[in-house]
Order: structure tokens, then sequence, then C-alpha cells
């Protein structure tokens, strides 16, 4: 099985070229001529393609954040309606998609109404064009010690200065990238197509992960993080870090995919105590 892979320079990037190591084509900012000669003799193509969500969001950043996404998943269509043969597309979109503050699974039709909702919407619009078969994955908080949100929380919370978002009472849902990797396994194994939510069956709040991140690490969590200094540090982006998304993985589950680290605890401690 050959895999074709755009953003493989990323942080799941990256992972999924170490699980596949000979069997990889890496896709860049090609013409759309270029890109299907690439991919011929490709079985797999997975869109990771897009520039990363937490900077400070001014209005040239946002044009980046959609162009990077919405530009790149428009020419892969385009590359693949020129081409025969059996292939499988998966695209990534984000669990922003959802509204905060609601229990979602994969049956969910609310979204939210916010700048990474309406992104997250156009960019499954775009790979939905697609000729081929195709599976949208909308991925939680993954967490890796190369990469994601798990890197930039290391060294405070190393340090002993880690504590929570404001109260801590927003919803995580996150998922371990070894889980992930799995999954990427199982979707193409199976064939499974249409929206398949990366996330654990377990969400914790934010002082519960918190607290589980420090347990893991024997350190204190005892200095909370104002939400308002994420706003001066971010701008709008802030929104990223202080929403609470509580997502299930419905369509896993009852496709009978078993997660290696269910728990977020068990999954710290896989990642960090090596």
């Amino acid at each position: 099985m050959r895999l074709a892979i755009t953003g493989a320079s990323g942080f799941i990037g990256t992972h999924l070229r170490a699980r596949f190591p000979d069997h990889v084509v890496i896709l860049r900012h090609d013409p759309v001529e270029v890109v299907r000669d690439k991919l011929q003799g490709v079985d797999v193509v997975v869109n990771l393609a897009g520039a990363p969500i937490i900077r400070r969001w001014t209005k040239a950043y946002k044009k980046v954040l959609e162009d990077s996404r919405i530009q790149t998943t428009r020419r892969l269509v385009a590359a693949l309606k020129g081409l025969k043969g059996e292939r499988h597309l998966i695209s990534t979109s984000a669990i922003g998609i959802y509204p905060d503050g609601v229990a979602c699974d994969e049956d969910c039709t609310t979204f939210s109404r916010d700048f990474l909702g309406e992104l997250a919407q156009k960019w499954e619009h775009e790979a939905l064009c697609a000729p081929i078969p195709t599976t949208i994955l909308r991925l939680g908080i993954i967490l890796g010690r190369e990469g994601g949100a798990l890197k930039l929380m290391l060294l405070p919370f190393k340090l002993g200065l880690g504590g929570p978002i404001g109260r801590g009472n927003m919803v995580m849902s996150w998922l371990a990238i070894d889980d992930l990797m799995e999954i990427y396994q199982f979707v193409i194994k199976r064939g499974i197509t249409g929206i398949v939510n990366a996330v654990s069956p377990n969400p914790v709040t934010n002082l519960e992960f918190t607290k589980a991140f420090g347990r893991v690490l024997r350190r204190p969590t005892i200095f909370p993080v104002p939400p308002f200094v994420l706003w001066l540090l971010y701008g709008e982006a802030y929104k990223v870090l202080t929403s609470s998304k509580e997502v299930y993985p419905k369509v896993l589950l009852e496709n009978g995919f078993s997660f290696k680290y269910p728990e977020v605890k068990g999954a710290l401690e896989h990642i960090l105590i090596q």
C-alpha cells in the first residue's frame, strides 16, 4: 500500500511517514499536473496540509489559515479528478467544527459559527468534492511529545509552573498520537468513509487533564492561567485554548475500534515516561 501525504513535515505527518517508511509519496505545493503525476500508483491520499492554528490571528494570518487548507485541498481534489483507478482520500478537519458546551458525536448537525467552525466546514466541503471514497477525520487535541499542545505545555509544567486555564471547567476531547496512527490504519483497512471523530471515548475537563499531567510529571499544578493572559498572547486565537468541546468517537466504537490509551493518565504516562 502506497500513501501520498500533504503536510508530511508536520507533527502528524512525521508520525505517518515513520509508520509507512518505504511507502510514502510527499505532496508539496505543486501545480495540479505535478500532483496528478505523483498520485500515479498511490492507494491512499492523506491530506494534512494547514498552517498552525495556535498563533495570533491577524487578518493576514487568517487568510493564511484558510488558503493553506482550502486552496491545497481544492488543488488536490482537482488532481484526483483526472486519475483512473481506485483510491481513498483521508482528509483532515477538527472538532472545532462543533459548538461549545454541547456533547456531540458524528450525528451532530449543529456547527460552531466562529472562525474555526466556519473554516472547518469550508475545508470539509472541498474534500467531499473528491471523486473517490473520502473520510473526514475530525481531530481532537492530539497528544504527543514531539508536537501539538503537549509540547507547548511541557516546559512550564516541568518547572512546576503549570495549572488549569481559569477554573479549568472546559472539556478537552483528546487523543494519543499512537491511537491516531492506529485509526488511520483502521480506517484504511475497513474502508470507512464519511465523518469520523478522532478522539478518545473519555474526554476530560481542563482541570482533570492538568492534575493528571502534574501527577505523571510529579510536579505541582497550582498556578492557574487567567484567560485574559492567553488573549494578550494570542488575540482571537485564545478561543482555541479556552473552548469546551465534548466530542465522542461513535463511528470508531461502532466499527469495533479498540483504543490503546482510552484514559488520559495512561496516555500521558506512555508519552512522557519512556
